[in-house]
């Protein structure tokens, strides 16, 4: 399965179950409080790549295995230790994005996703019984009551609003001054997800839209979102930022825009979309 935008460039398998006969060195996505196992160095951050995670002097909890990753064993480590090897270091997934092989930081986003699953789901939410891993599906059991749980995703819609020229960004309260970004709101459960473009912008700042059109999408994994991006038209209303999630919002045109989100994020896509489009209508 090759992915491509805010996904895989190189080829990469999502198996369950580890290959027979496969032997060699194999990726290694370690993470103690979800921050991740890297090796440090002048150049760059590197995803430990041996044969085995032992090697590397560090105790597994629980090791998960991934897939193949340019035909290579990928595993995702729960990683007992808090204070990494010389040579290495445990870094905010966010922290990497740059310094590592943007394959790896996806990998590593996946990763992550599986371990804190696997830490939440250890007993039942039905029966409170001891849960185990299934051999032939990624899923966690109940002995007891047979229910099942699956890795979490949590859906979000996130949207570039135009008026003509002008995009709409607003700063949420918890940014940092300063800094503005599209809008975005998590899918509720019964709803499309157009219907959930319209609902965030009208709660959020008070205005109505149409014309909600799919851009494209972005794992997220802080904590195990699917960034849904979309373009939307205004159709009526005045701003009225809600009190509570924005503290300012406001129209912009693309040649004078505010701060902005970095390259790690959807919403710097969306953005960049828009001011590439006025750029071609000047």
């Amino acid at each position: 399965m090759a992915q491509h935008m805010f996904g895989m460039k190189k080829s990469f398998i999502s198996e369950v179950t580890p290959p027979s006969g496969i032997s060699g060195p194999a990726w290694w996505f370690g993470f103690h409080r979800n921050r991740l196992l890297v090796r440090v160095t002048d150049a760059e951050l590197a995803v430990p790549y041996t044969e085995r995670f032992t090697e590397l002097g560090l105790t597994a909890r629980q090791q998960y295995y991934l897939g193949r990753y340019e035909g290579r064993p990928c595993y995702a480590v729960d990683v007992a230790e808090d204070t990494a090897p010389d040579g290495m270091d445990f870094k905010d997934l966010r922290q990497v994005y740059g310094s590592l092989d943007e394959d790896l930081f996806v990998l590593g986003g996946r990763a992550v996703q599986i371990v804190e699953w696997d830490r939440n789901h250890q007993y039942c939410g039905r029966c409170g019984s001891k849960t185990y891993t299934k051999d032939n599906e990624r899923a966690k059991a109940c002995r007891e009551c047979k229910l099942m749980n699956f890795p979490r995703l949590s859906p979000a819609v996130i949207m570039a609003v135009e008026k003509g020229d002008k995009l709409l960004l607003a700063r949420s309260a918890h940014f940092p001054t300063g800094l503005y970004s599209v809008l975005a709101g998590f899918v509720e459960p019964g709803e499309t997800i157009e219907e959930c473009v319209v609902r965030e912008v009208r709660e959020e700042v008070g205005i109505t839209v149409g014309k909600v059109r799919y851009v494209a999408s972005q794992p997220w994994p802080f904590p195990n979102s699917l960034m849904l991006g979309f373009s939307a038209e205004y159709l009526a209303g005045e701003i009225q930022p809600d009190p509570v999630e924005i503290a300012e919002a406001g129209w912009f045109s693309a040649d004078a825009l505010p701060s902005i989100p970095g390259r790690i994020s959807i919403a710097r896509r969306l953005i960049d979309r828009f001011v590439e489009k006025q750029a071609g209508n000047a």
